[in-house]
């Protein structure tokens, strides 16, 4: 049973939603990523998502762009966000997924990527490029290695593509709350609502997350009610790029920053002035 599944059944059993965060590995800068890493989980991160730079995003708003060419230009590469991996799995056992493009992945070598990511300490991944028709070039090695392989559904998924993505992702349904780019604002309430009910119907098997558009508690309230937890990512990225362009931060107040925003995001509770 892995880590991911284990950590939604505690969940459930304490009826509580659960919180995902995103931050591209090398962002906001090399030194950077691991502290962060730790704070947004001893602030109470259920699960974190740690992405891998990519020149070429397909889904990803401007707050995410900027973040992977900020990495991208300090030489962040797919073995220094496994290392990175690695020291984060050395002192938590918090589940972490890897999320990118399925490019860097095949020139790796989508074999020794899987192993390489499982001894690292990653628990599954996120390709939003990857269409379930084509998981099978994936699937069978993140099997084999003992990784979810977590699919996508966005608005405009049919019925029966949803029923179907339940069926052979692993790890959970990842709905996307809009038919846009991370980073951008949330449809009109009633038309994701609606849209999250629907999938909730047809998501049956795995547990079902909502992401994209997520920036504070109240977000997350209104639409985990179909939901068993939410994914933030942009507004944590938006957060640490201004927290570590701001030469008169120091390193403690820049992480007790970020762990007030992950309490505030999870639990409701203020961010101190």
């Amino acid at each position: 049973m892995s880590r991911l599944h284990d950590t939604f059944a505690r969940l459930r059993e304490r009826k509580e939603k659960a919180l995902g965060l995103f931050l591209t590995s090398g962002f906001p800068e090399p030194d950077a990523t691991l502290p962060i890493l730790q704070a947004l989980d001893e602030a109470g991160a259920d699960f974190i998502e740690l992405g891998m730079p990519f020149s070429d995003p397909l889904a990803e708003g401007l707050p995410i762009q900027r973040s992977s060419e900020r990495a991208l230009r300090h030489g962040i590469t797919m073995e220094a966000t496994l290392r990175t991996a690695a020291a984060f799995r050395a002192a938590s056992e918090t589940p972490l997924l890897l999320m990118g493009y399925a490019n860097p992945v095949y020139r790796y070598g989508v074999r020794a990527f899987c192993r390489r990511a499982a001894g690292a300490g990653v628990d599954g991944l996120i390709l939003p490029d990857l269409p379930p028709e084509e998981r099978g070039l994936v699937a069978t090695e993140a099997a084999d290695a003992g990784l979810d392989l977590i699919h996508l559904i966005a608005p405009n998924t049919p019925d029966e593509r949803i029923e179907a993505i339940d069926r052979i992702t692993t790890g959970f349904v990842y709905a996307v709350s809009i038919t846009g780019l991370t980073g951008t604002g949330l449809g009109a309430h009633d038309a994701v609502a609606a849209y999250l009910e629907r999938a909730r119907r047809h998501v049956t098997l795995n547990p079902l997350l909502v992401g994209f558009g997520i920036r504070t508690h109240e977000d997350a309230v209104r639409l985990t009610r179909h939901t068993d937890g939410f994914i933030v990512g942009s507004a944590l990225i938006t957060l640490a790029e201004r927290l570590w362009d701001d030469p008169a931060r120091t390193e403690t107040e820049r992480l007790d920053a970020v762990r007030a925003f992950v309490r505030s995001l999870k639990h409701g509770t203020p961010v101190p002035g």
